[in-house]
Formats: structure tokens, C-alpha cells, sequence
């Protein structure tokens, strides 16, 4: 059977609280015999590390302040980041960056915290998962701040253009995140990643959200990845076992799973 990492579910949503333990057995069914959990806030922080406890060697914890809990008690919510980073076993800082979609109301505190935690990732040696919605050039500024440090990551959710593609590769060692949209009729993505490089591509499927199809419309999970797979390995011409042993091996080596 092939062997998947879902590298972005957030397994702790509620949406998932009354049928849990049958959610992680399709999943392993299907074959992700692993996943990482993205942070949100301090809202949901005892929740995710607590489930990473309870599912040792499947479900492995992030931690970060995702850019639309940046708000006016912003302080707090990033203090809480560095006062736990050490206090658990994380496997990467976010997911982090910066949002334009819901509010522009703290972009500029949505980059000084995205600054701040990569600055954080680095000097712990972890990789950071980047969230990136209609600020692509606000990200890209931060980036070019950061660039000297040695930052690894991914590229969460990732649906731009070819030449944001090219772009991004070239500012770090990363990753890009590929999930349900690959799926979706007439989507972009699917023409921009027959041209990536499969060596810099892991797979997530941002569970409960961004179902792909044919599930579109209801809740997500980690089973589902096989399907994105399917739908890779056809844009791609290659095999699905090549997509499934390359992505897993990626993901492997950036969280250090």
C-alpha cells in the first residue's frame, strides 16, 4: 500500500470531535500512517497537543499564531508561542504569514508576528507552514527580510500562479502545499503544478475545509489525500506510488518525522 503524510489537518476542529477515532482508522485504511497538526491560538492550543499525545507516531504538533488571530490582544496570543516552544515536542512553527482576505485591520502587526515566528523557527531549527491569502507581496517583503536566515518551510494551500512559483522557490528551501483544489473543475492549479518539480511538493488537505472532489462541499479528512494523489500523479504523467513515495519522503525530511 502506498504511504501518505498529510501535512496540514486540523484534526482537532470540532467538526471532527464526535467520530475521531473513525476519521484516523480510513485514514490509515487509505495509507497516511502520519499528519501534522497547524497551530491556530491559544484557543485551540491545549486541544491540538493533547490529541498529538493521545495518537503518539500518527498525529504530530505545530505551534504558531496564524495571521487572522492577530488582533488587538496580539501580544498575548504570540507570547503564548514563546512560552511553549520548548514545553512540548513541535515539529514546525504554524501556521503563520499574513491574511488580507478577512481583515486588513492589523496587516502590519499580522508582519511583525509573522517576522517574529520565523525568526523563532529558525533559532529552534524547525520549518515554518506559511498561510498566504491576497497578500502574496506583503509575505514576499517579509521573506526578502528573512531571506539571509535560512529558513525552510512550505508554501501552505498553495494556488498561485506559476511565476509566484518560481518566485517563492527561489527565496528559501521550500515546500508547497498541495490539496483538494488540484481536484476542482477549471482550476489554475492544475496547470501550474504539471510544471513544478514533484521533489518540491508534500500533500495536505486542510481538513475540515477544501474538500476535493467528488466530496466538494462536505467535511474533509486525512483519506481523502489519496485522491489529491490520484489527481497529481495524472497532471504530472507519473505514477501515483512516485507521487506518494516522493511527497511522503519530502514531508518527512522538512518536519523531521
Amino acid at each position: 500500500m502506498n504511504q501518505f503524510i498529510d501535512s496540514h489537518i486540523h484534526l482537532y476542529d470540532p467538526e471532527y470531535d464526535a467520530d475521531l477515532g473513525e476519521v484516523i482508522s480510513r485514514a490509515k485504511a487509505e495509507g497516511v500512517s502520519r499528519c501534522i497538526l497547524p497551530a491556530i491560538d491559544s484557543g485551540t492550543h491545549d486541544k491540538m497537543v493533547n490529541l498529538a499525545k493521545l495518537h503518539p507516531g500518527f498525529a504530530f504538533p505545530s505551534i504558531g499564531l496564524h495571521p487572522t488571530s492577530v488582533k488587538s490582544d496580539w501580544e498575548k496570543e504570540l507570547s503564548l508561542v514563546f512560552d511553549n516552544i520548548d514545553k512540548n515536542k513541535f515539529h514546525a512553527i504554524g501556521e503563520i504569514g499574513i491574511d488580507g482576505y478577512w481583515s486588513k485591520e492589523f496587516l502590519n502587526e499580522q508582519s511583525f508576528v509573522f517576522e517574529k515566528q520565523i525568526e523563532l523557527a529558525v533559532q529552534k531549527g524547525l520549518a515554518v507552514i506559511i498561510h498566504s491569502r491576497d497578500a502574496t507581496e506583503e509575505v514576499f517583503k517579509v521573506l526578502e527580510k528573512t531571506g539571509h536566515l535560512g529558513l525552510s518551510g512550505v508554501f501552505h494551500a498553495f494556488s498561485g500562479s506559476f511565476e509566484t512559483y518560481r518566485r517563492l522557490s527561489g527565496m528559501g528551501n521550500f515546500m508547497f502545499g498541495i490539496g483538494g483544489v488540484i481536484t476542482f473543475k477549471n482550476a489554475s492549479l492544475a496547470k501550474v503544478a504539471a510544471k513544478m518539480d514533484l521533489k518540491e511538493i508534500i500533500l495536505e488537505t486542510d481538513g475540515p475545509w477544501l474538500t476535493p472532489a467528488p466530496f466538494r462541499g462536505k467535511r474533509n479528512e486525512p483519506s481523502y489525500i489519496s485522491l489529491i494523489a490520484e489527481k497529481l500523479a495524472e497532471i504530472k504523467g507519473c505514477s501515483i506510488e512516485e507521487v506518494a513515495a516522493t511527497t511522503t519522503k519530502n514531508a518527512e525530511k522538512l518536519f523531521n518525522i
